[in-house]
């Protein structure tokens, strides 16, 4: 028998970046942190104030992850009490249900031993996911562009731009269903040609370092934020705010509502204050990007070793 005592963090990510939709993401300097220990029974303890109602038994989210990757390899999960904390906000576009799949999947293959590679958790995780713009970023870490299909998943990992991120976040909550509604279902083919244009230029100056390019790139996106961004009432000041202040561009994060300010390094904390006059009744953050994605410490040692 083993003893299981680790622990595993995820990043939170940022999503879509503009016209990037369902295919560019970032990890973001947020976690969620899972503290894992043997038990007679599956138990998940809630450690953080924003985790509160989250389910405590099987019936919790990254236990059903874990038990479907572990059905797929055809193992049985070991019982472990679950310790989770996290500061990532919940259902505003920092990809907290994605840090949950990744979470789940790095559970099962810590239990199991299944020994998975970064290319197999990302193929897993945006199979459930339905795209890997949110869940590969929490696995790699930094910024990646990816391609999901039925088929097949393909990621091309773009390294850690170096740019400081501000963040406006409003206290209300968007779930992803609610806001992928108010997209339109179909696109004519210019319509398609243009924003895959302007989506394919975003990915050439991001490739290059040129996030004054890449910035405009993200206002002219028409795949989703023409149609989001109406439902969130804080964007019109944050897109004129964009103009003025010494930023490259905004965006919303994921789905929303989180609008995302891009900045040279070194400016994030004078953006920072200068939003924080401007959103008084919302939090807003100055960000990194996470190096290092999913990660595991004090993996389980054997019993016959203690």
């Amino acid at each position: 028998m083993s003893q299981m005592d680790f622990s595993i963090r995820v990043p939170a990510s940022t999503a879509n970046l503009g016209p990037g939709f369902d295919s560019v993401g970032m990890a973001l300097n947020r976690y969620l942190t899972l503290h894992v220990k043997s038990s007679e029974q599956w138990k998940f303890v809630m450690k953080s104030a924003n985790l509160e109602g989250i389910p405590t038994d099987k019936e919790n989210f990254i236990f059903q992850v874990a038990d479907w990757i572990s059905n797929e390899y055809g193992r049985d999960l070991p019982s472990v009490e679950v310790a989770m904390e996290s500061d990532i906000p919940l259902s505003r576009g920092f990809g907290s249900s994605a840090s949950a799949i990744v979470a789940g999947i790095e559970l099962a293959n810590q239990l199991l031993d299944l020994d998975l590679s970064v290319a197999e958790k990302t193929r897993w995780a945006s199979i459930h996911e339905g795209h890997p713009d949110n869940v590969a970023p929490s696995i790699y870490g930094g910024l990646i562009i990816g391609s999901h299909r039925e088929e097949e998943t393909n990621i091309v990992y773009a390294g850690v731009p170096d740019i400081d991120l501000v963040a406006v976040i409003p206290e209300y909550e968007l779930s992803t269903k609610e806001s992928r509604e108010a997209l339109p279902k179909a696109f004519s083919h210019k319509e398609a040609v243009e924003a895959s244009s302007i989506s394919n230029v975003l990915v050439a100056a991001i490739l290059q370092g040129d996030w004054v390019l890449a910035g405009k790139m993200m206002n002219k996106d028409l795949f989703h934020c023409p149609y989001r961004m109406p439902s969130i009432p804080e964007w019109q000041k944050a897109a004129e705010l964009a103009e003025e202040l010494p930023v490259y561009g905004a965006t919303l994060s994921g789905a929303g509502p989180i609008i995302l300010f891009f900045a040279p390094k070194g400016v994030g904390k004078e953006v920072k204050l200068q939003l924080r006059g401007h959103f008084k009744e919302h939090s807003v953050e100055l960000l990194e990007v996470d190096r290092h994605g999913v990660t595991v410490s004090e993996k389980a040692v054997s019993s016959n070793q203690l």
